[in-house]
C-alpha cells in the first residue's frame, strides 16, 4: 500500500502563519498515521513563487523578486522542523525542473487545440490573482479579500476548460469520495451546474514578467494557477519517473476551502486535457477565525507558528489544532482555548495518568514492569475498551476525522484513569495478600500507556517519544510504531526496568485567565457579612442551604514549599479551581490524582502560604492504629464532577 499526500504550495507574498501550519500539521499527521499502518508514504509541500503579488511584495522591500522569494521560501522550510513536520519533498515553482515540466505541459495542451488566443474583459482580483464572476462577489467585493476587483481588458491565452465540464461532473458523481467533506463536493457540483467559462492562463509581459514564459509565445508568462498546480506532478517525476508511476494513482490533495475552485475544477480539467488520470481525493478544511474573521495574511490578523511554539510547545499546538477544528468546518482560535486544552486534556488527563502510573511502578516495584496475574472482569473490560479504541481510531484517522479520533483516544485515557481509582493500587500495596492483584493493575495501566503512545505518535511525536522512553521502549520499537503489531494487548515485557521520567505537560497560566482568577482575592480582608449565630449542635435548614457542597475530582496535586502539612490541589467541579488542603501528612500527592472528594465550593477565597485557595476539602478526623489521621470524604460511586451534594 502507498500514500501520496500533498499540501498546497504556499504563496510567498507573506510569512508563514497558523493557517499554513494547520494544513501542514494535518498532512504530517496523516503521513505518520499511514506509516503507522505500514504503508509507504510520500509527503510533499513547498512554495508558490510567481505572480503579481510577489512582484509587489518585492518592490515594497526594495529587492528583486528572486531575492525575495528565496528569503520567504526559506522561512517556510525552516518553520516545519519547529512543528516537528517532516515532508519527504519540498518543491519550489522556481526550480528548474518544475519550470521545464510546466512548459512541456503547456506546449502539449496548446498543440492539442485546448489553448487559444482571445481578448477578454473581466473583474480581476489582485489578491486571488484571477478573474471573478459577478456571482462570486459579495456587495461588490471579493469575499476573501474584502476589496472590489478591478476591471481589466486585455489579450491573453485561454484554456478550453468548458470542454471538460461534463466529464468532470460524471467523475464526481461516479466517485463520491473524490471531494470531501460532502458539503464541498456539493458546492463544486452546484458551481458546475452552470456553464463553465474558459480559463485565462497567461499574463502579458507588458504587465508581468515574473513568471514562466509560454513556450509558444515569448510575449506572455503563465498564469500562476496553471504553473502552481502542476507541482503535484513535478514533485514525483512526471511524466516518466518511477515515483510518478508509483504514487500518482493514490494522490490525495489537502487544501483550505478558499482554493477549492482551482483544485476541484481548474486542476481536474487540466489533467483531463493532458490525458493524465485524476488524483484520488481532495480533502478540504475550513478557516481559523479571530474575532469571527478568517485568519489571513492578506487581512493581516495572523498568528505566527514560532510564537505559538515558543509560548505553548510544539506538542500542545499540534494537539490543539487537530482536536479543536472539526475537519471541514471553521474554528476559533484563542490563547484561552489553548491553555484549556493543555491543562485539562494534556496536563490533567494524559500527563497525570503517565506520571502517577510510572511513579507507582517505581514506588511499589522498584521501577520494574511487574508480571500480571490472571485478569478479572474489570481487566477484561479495559482490554476490550483498548481494542475498540484502536479500531475506531484507525477508521476515524483514515477518514480525516482527527478531532473525533482524538476524542476516542481521550475517552480511553479517562477509562484508564478510572481503572486506577477503582482498583486503588495505593490500598493494594498495603496488603501483602494483594501483591499479585497489584502487579496486574500496575501492568495493565502501563499497557494502556503503551497503546496511548502508539496512537499519539502521529499527533504528538515528541511527547510520544518521551512516553516510549519512560516505558523502557527504544525509538522505532514496533510496539509503539506499528498499529498491526503494536495493537496486540500485553506486549510489555515483565522485568523491564523503567527509567526516570519527566513531566510531559506542565500546566499553563493564560494572561487573561490569570487576571480573572486573581480578582476574587480582592475580597480577602474585606468586611464580609457575618454568618448568623447558631447553636453548635443544631443548625436550621436555611443555614445549611448556605453551604454549596459538591463532588470534585482531583486532577493535580503537589506539595507547597516550606510546608509539611499543605498540598496544593487542582480539582474539577467541573470547572477547575485550586484548593489548599492540610492533608500532606496523611496522603502522597501522586496517590490523590483521579480521586473524587467532597468540597465546600462557596467559601470565600483566602491565601494560604501564598496560594489562593477557593474552597475546602472535607475530611473526617479519626484514629487508626492509635494514630490520628484525616480520611478524605467521598461518594460510594463515580459521579460527574460538580454534582451537588443534596
Amino acid at each position: 500500500m502507498t500514500t501520496y499526500i500533498t499540501t498546497p504550495i504556499y504563496y510567498v507574498n507573506a510569512q508563514p502563519h497558523l493557517g499554513h501550519a494547520y494544513t501542514t500539521i494535518v498532512a504530517d499527521t496523516y503521513s505518520r498515521f499511514k506509516r503507522l499502518c505500514g504503508e509507504k508514504v510520500r509527503f510533499q509541500t513547498g512554495t508558490d513563487e510567481h505572480g503579481d503579488k510577489i512582484v509587489k511584495a518585492a518592490e515594497e522591500q526594495h529587492v528583486q523578486p528572486k531575492e525575495y522569494v528565496d528569503r520567504i521560501s526559506a522561512m517556510f522550510r525552516e518553520t516545519w522542523p519547529l512543528l516537528q513536520i517532516e515532508p519527504d519533498h519540498f518543491i519550489r515553482t522556481t526550480d528548474a525542473a518544475h519550470v521545464a515540466v510546466v512548459q512541456k505541459i503547456l506546449q502539449k495542451v496548446y498543440d492539442s487545440g485546448d489553448i487559444y488566443f482571445d481578448e477578454y474583459t473581466g473583474l480581476y482580483c489582485q489578491g486571488c490573482e484571477r478573474y471573478l464572476t459577478e456571482k462570486e462577489l459579495v456587495d461588490g467585493n471579493c469575499p476573501d479579500h474584502q476589496k472590489p476587483p478591478e476591471e481589466i481588458a486585455e489579450q491573453n491565452y485561454f484554456f478550453r476548460m468548458s470542454r471538460y465540464q461534463q466529464q468532470l461532473i460524471d467523475h464526481i458523481h461516479n466517485n463520491p469520495e473524490f471531494i470531501s467533506p460532502e458539503r464541498y463536493r456539493n458546492e463544486v457540483l452546484s458551481f458546475l451546474s452552470e456553464p463553465l467559462e474558459d480559463l485565462c492562463i497567461s499574463r502579458p509581459k507588458s504587465r508581468l514578467t515574473w513568471g514562466i514564459e509560454l513556450p509558444f509565445d515569448d510575449a506572455f508568462v503563465t498564469y500562476v494557477w496553471f504553473d502552481a498546480l502542476i507541482n503535484y506532478l513535478t514533485g514525483i517525476g512526471f511524466p516518466d519517473g518511477a515515483s510518478f508511476n508509483e504514487y500518482w494513482s493514490v494522490a490525495e490533495h489537502l487544501i483550505a476551502k478558499d482554493i477549492l475552485k482551482p483544485h476541484a475544477i481548474y486542476w481536474p480539467t487540466m489533467l483531463l486535457a493532458m490525458g493524465v488520470p485524476l488524483y484520488k481525493k481532495l480533502h478540504v478544511h475550513g478557516y481559523w477565525n479571530i474575532d469571527d474573521t478568517k485568519m489571513s495574511k492578506s487581512i493581516g490578523n495572523v498568528v505566527r507558528p514560532k510564537e505559538l511554539v515558543d509560548n505553548y510547545g510544539v506538542d500542545t499546538i499540534r494537539y490543539f489544532t487537530l482536536r479543536e477544528m472539526s475537519f471541514g468546518l471553521d474554528s476559533s482560535f484563542s490563547s484561552e482555548a489553548i491553555v484549556a486544552r493543555q491543562n485539562a486534556d494534556l496536563a490533567n488527563d494524559l500527563g497525570n495518568l503517565f506520571s502517577r502510573a510510572t511513579a507507582m511502578v517505581h514506588k511499589y516495584r522498584q521501577g520494574k514492569v511487574p508480571e500480571p496475574a490472571e485478569d478479572n472482569a474489570a481487566d477484561k473490560e479495559l482490554e476490550e475498551a483498548a481494542q475498540t479504541m484502536l479500531r475506531d481510531y484507525r477508521q476515524l484517522m483514515a477518514d480525516f476525522l482527527f478531532h473525533r479520533a482524538l476524542q476516542t483516544v481521550w475517552d480511553f485515557v479517562g477509562m484508564a484513569n478510572r481503572y486506577i481509582v477503582t482498583n486503588a493500587p495505593w490500598t493494594l500495596a498495603k496488603d501483602p495478600a494483594q501483591s499479585a492483584r497489584l502487579d496486574t493493575v500496575l501492568y495493565n495501566t502501563l499497557e494502556c500507556l503503551r497503546l496511548l503512545t502508539l496512537v499519539l505518535q502521529p499527533v504528538m511525536p515528541g511527547a510520544a517519544m518521551k512516553m516510549a522512553k519512560g516505558l523502557g521502549l527504544a525509538a522505532g520499537d514496533e510496539r509503539v510504531c506499528s498499529l498491526d503489531h503494536g495493537g496486540t494487548w500485553k506486549l510489555l515485557a515483565p522485568g523491564c526496568l523503567l527509567p526516570a521520567t519527566e513531566t510531559l505537560f506542565p500546566r499553563l497560566e493564560d494572561d487573561k485567565s490569570a487576571v480573572k482568577k486573581s480578582a476574587p482575592e480582592k475580597t480577602e480582608g474585606a468586611k464580609n457579612e457575618p454568618l448568623p449565630e447558631i447553636d453548635r449542635d443544631l443548625v436550621d435548614f436555611a443555614y445549611f442551604q448556605k453551604l454549596d457542597l459538591r463532588v470534585a475530582e482531583i486532577v493535580a496535586a503537589e506539595p507547597i514549599k516550606k510546608s509539611k502539612k499543605l498540598l496544593k490541589l487542582t480539582v474539577r467541579v467541573p470547572a477547575e479551581r485550586t484548593i489548599v488542603a492540610g492533608i500532606a501528612e496523611y496522603y502522597n500527592a501522586e496517590d490523590l490524582i483521579g480521586r473524587q472528594v467532597l468540597i465546600v465550593a462557596n467559601l470565600k477565597p483566602v491565601k494560604i502560604m501564598g496560594v489562593s485557595s477557593h474552597g475546602m476539602v472535607l475530611a473526617a478526623r479519626t484514629e487508626i492504629d492509635g494514630k490520628e489521621r484525616l480520611v478524605l470524604s467521598a461518594v460510594s460511586d463515580m459521579v460527574v464532577p460538580g454534582s451537588k451534594v443534596a
